[in-house]
């Protein structure tokens, strides 16, 4: 299997042209760009995902419908629809259509998780409406998910006080402000 290769950035998030595996960077602590997607149905209500217990971090934790590195070479919509593809196998399609996604913000965060594994990013946040998705459109990706499930803004909040969801606060944060609009 390949290594996935990731572009470094610097303090700024400009690219320093050094491309690494992914986990070079992590164990190095280099800072590079990972996306964030939202997934939301006609209920408005928002995609989650457990992680597998066999992740590196945040094991078993629920997340936000889908997050994952840019690869070398990709855009952040380009690797969007592709951790999509992957994770929850939502089929998109091979065009995206920048319609579909919402731009939202961008964020750094960096956090050690242990001595080999330090997380630098800059992720961008995008949201996808998804009209008249159910959990049975979706496939996980075993290796990467152990379990699907739909929450409104309530139940997304309930998770963050009981701590049992990724910490992404600027994330939930902004879709929490979006989804009162609609």
């Amino acid at each position: 299997m390949s290594k996935e290769l990731i572009d470094v950035l610097d303090d700024n998030g400009i690219k320093t042209g050094e491309i690494l595996p992914r986990d070079e960077i992590h164990q190095k602590g280099l800072w590079h760009r990972s996306i964030v997607v939202a997934i939301i149905n006609n209920n408005n209500e928002i995609l989650l995902q457990q992680r597998s217990k066999q992740k590196e971090k945040n094991a078993g934790m629920w997340d936000i419908s889908v997050a994952g590195h840019i690869s070398t070479g990709q855009d952040a919509l380009s690797a969007a629809a592709r951790e999509i593809n992957e994770e929850v196998s939502i089929s998109l399609g091979y065009h995206v259509d920048i319609k579909s996604f919402r731009y939202m913000f961008s964020f750094r965060t960096q956090q050690k998780y242990s001595e080999h594994y330090i997380e630098k990013q800059f992720y961008d946040f995008f949201i996808l409406r998804k009209e008249n998705l159910t959990i049975q459109d979706i496939k996980m990706q075993e290796s990467e998910v152990q379990a699907v499930k739909f929450v409104d803004i309530n139940e997304l909040e309930e998770m963050r006080n009981k701590k049992i969801i990724v910490e992404r606060d600027p994330v939930y944060d902004e879709l929490i402000h979006y989804l009162h609009r609609y």
